[in-house]
């Protein structure tokens, strides 16, 4: 044999290409990740951080006497009572309705179900102007269902005065925007509880059955502790989307002061009286409502996940 022959490493280029990189040599799994990184946090500020930052700063000029002014007066906190108020008691009703909406899809086959499956995204599509505009015509005192409606919900109020507080009629009062906001936050709950329903096997259902349970008692013990993450995610992205709608809801509420007046209405009003330091402080304000918002929904779907893995 060749002297030469022994100092010949017998691995193959490919094996040796195969070795695991050590860490601390400089080279990255990832071609361009330094440069994607980069891009990426020069995207972010550029669109989000720097114009939110610019609300921040433009408050921090106010006094705290003009911030409270701005932010506490009578009228702005009727807005807050109706923004917060009539989002979370959408938020409510999408998450009972679209349950049983997505319960029926995932569920039933039945005639024209990809139609309706379709429709549940048409929120998402329609321009919220749109909705307004359509929602006042239907549900207007001449509307179809409006028209029927006003006639009976007239004396529903005459024989329960505190019904009032309420609304006298749908559109251009608090039913209105109560209507407005659950249609727009609809699609939120479906299309979180789809997946979910989708990997839940009948045969859970078929089992609690077996051993006598009744309907109620799978419904409550077997179902919903597997649906609850998915649901309140649902809730929560559905309360968080309504809280800052002001397109559909400007057409159909009237926008009564201290009645029906939501907090991004009062923003646009305080911008067209020049009052540039009030608008902005009810910005910081709903902004510092969604940062809220969107940390309970990053705890929401964490514990969803370790809830699916357990």
């Amino acid at each position: 044999m060749h002297p030469a022959s022994e100092s010949i490493d017998p691995r193959t280029d490919l094996e040796i290409r195969d070795k695991p990189v050590p860490r601390g040599s400089g080279r990255s799994v990832l071609p361009g990740f330094g440069l994607s990184l980069g891009y990426t946090i020069f995207y972010l500020s550029l669109i989000v951080l720097v114009p939110l930052s610019a609300a921040f700063l433009k408050t921090a000029g106010m006094s705290w006497a003009e911030f409270s002014a701005a932010v506490f007066s009578p009228r702005v906190v009727a807005a807050y009572r109706m923004s917060f108020g009539a989002s979370l008691a959408a938020a409510g009703a999408n998450a009972v309705f679209g349950l049983v909406l997505a319960w029926v899809l995932v569920r039933y086959p039945f005639p024209g179900r990809r139609v309706v499956d379709a429709l549940v995204d048409l929120p998402f599509a329609l321009p919220t102007a749109v909705a307004g505009i359509a929602l006042t015509q239907l549900y207007g005192v001449h509307g179809w269902i409006g028209s029927w409606f006003e006639p009976l919900w007239a004396k529903a109020v005459g024989a329960a005065p505190w019904l009032s507080w309420v609304g006298t009629k749908i559109a251009y009062d608090r039913p209105g925007v109560f209507l407005a906001l659950t249609f727009i936050g609809l699609p939120f709950v479906v299309r979180t509880l789809q997946p979910v329903l989708e990997e839940l096997e009948p045969e859970l259902e078929e089992a609690s059955a077996t051993l006598g349970a009744s309907r109620w008692q799978t419904i409550t013990r077997v179902l919903l502790p597997e649906l609850a993450p998915a649901l309140l995610t649902g809730f929560a992205l559905s309360f968080a989307r309504a809280l800052g709608e002001y397109g559909s809801v400007v057409f159909i509420s009237g926008n009564m002061p201290y009645r029906t007046e939501i907090v991004p209405l009062l923003i646009i009003t305080k911008l067209e009286q020049y009052d540039y330091h009030g608008a902005t402080a009810l910005a910081v304000v709903m902004l510092v409502a969604s940062f809220v918002l969107l940390l309970v929904i990053n705890l929401l779907q964490k514990w969803s996940r370790r809830h699916h893995r357990i």
